[in-house]
Formats: C-alpha cells, structure tokens, sequence
C-alpha cells in the first residue's frame, strides 16, 4: 500500500493547502474550502488566517508533473516523410 503525504495541491485557489487536505483525506475540494472559510468567519478571522499561513509553511509543495522533453512524440511536428499520402487523390 503506497503511504500517503499531505502536500500543497497543484490544483488550488490560493496556495493548495486546502485542496492538499482534500486529497489526503479523499474529499472535494470544494468541501474542503467552504467548510475552512465557514470556520474561518465565525471564529473571528483570526485563528483561521493564521493557520493557513502556518499550512503554507509547513506543508510541502506536491511534486510538479514534468513537461515533455522537446524530442518527445507528442511535442514533435510530423515531418513531410512521417505522414502517409496513401488517400491523396494527384491531380492532372
């Protein structure tokens, strides 16, 4: 079984901390949001600003997908000798 870690999400609205949670614990993110901005409001801003800005110190950043080499297939243009002309109809 893989041992999850709690990072900061790539998909995220401010800093992924929030979104992070969410999938640690395999919930929306939305949820997630709502439900910490809802607790954030009625205890007086206060305990919740800082404890987010205590998460964006804390938790680590999710680990970036990598961008395809420039000699990838998908990045590539076909050249003239890769594509088949085999439906080609020549004109006279």
């Amino acid at each position: 079984m893989e041992k999850k870690q709690l990072t900061r999400s790539t998909d995220k609205m401010l800093a992924g901390v929030c979104s992070g949670i969410a999938e640690y614990f395999d919930l929306d993110p939305t949820l997630v949001r709502v439900c910490y901005a809802a607790l954030t409001i009625f205890t007086t801003c206060f305990p919740g600003l800082l404890l987010y800005l205590l998460l964006i110190l804390i938790m680590p950043a999710a680990p970036q997908a990598s961008a395809p080499s420039s000699n990838s297939q998908k990045s590539r243009k076909p050249e003239p000798e890769d594509v088949e002309y085999t439906n080609v109809k020549k004109e006279d």
